[in-house]
């Protein structure tokens, strides 16, 4: 059983991290380009990963309710980023797609917010870059079986 001083290191470790990681992400989410909000972007990074998926589908894994799904996906449609197709089995379901525009969107943005990170990266020693290469790994590993 761990200390009352260990549990302690572990919530401050946690709670440095979480403003870490929060700053981090805003900063990232600054980089991108104004045309789309951050829901808007989230759902169109979740559509391009997932392929063609219904509304009901995309708002359980963007964890929205359907009716805000649909005013985001509007607003994705009305940019030209992405497109509902009527299902060729149920003609009763929709799903939508990422357009070639909104692929090209999504490298854009990818591309400018790994740039700026790339940038700040720079900055720090090798051994400092090392730490940074082992904490992605350690992140990632936090945040399997999350999705």
């Amino acid at each position: 059983m761990k200390s009352p001083d260990a549990l302690l290191e572990d919530a401050d470790l946690a709670a440095r991290l979480r403003l870490a990681v929060t700053r981090l992400a805003r900063r990232l989410r600054q980089q991108a380009e104004g045309e789309v909000t951050p829901s808007q972007l989230s759902a169109l990074s979740s559509v391009d990963r997932l392929g063609p998926v219904t509304l009901g589908d995309l708002a359980a894994v963007e964890r929205v309710q359907p009716p805000s799904m649909t005013r985001i996906v509007a607003g994705l449609e009305e940019a030209g980023l992405v497109v509902r197709k009527i299902d060729e089995r149920d003609r009763r379901v929709a799903r939508v797609e990422t357009t070639v525009a909104g692929q090209r969107f999504l490298e854009r943005s990818r591309g400018r917010k790994t740039a700026y990170l790339a940038a700040r990266v720079r900055t720090l020693s090798a051994e400092d870059r090392a730490v940074l290469a082992r904490a992605a790994i350690l992140l990632e590993q936090l945040l399997e079986g999350e999705e």
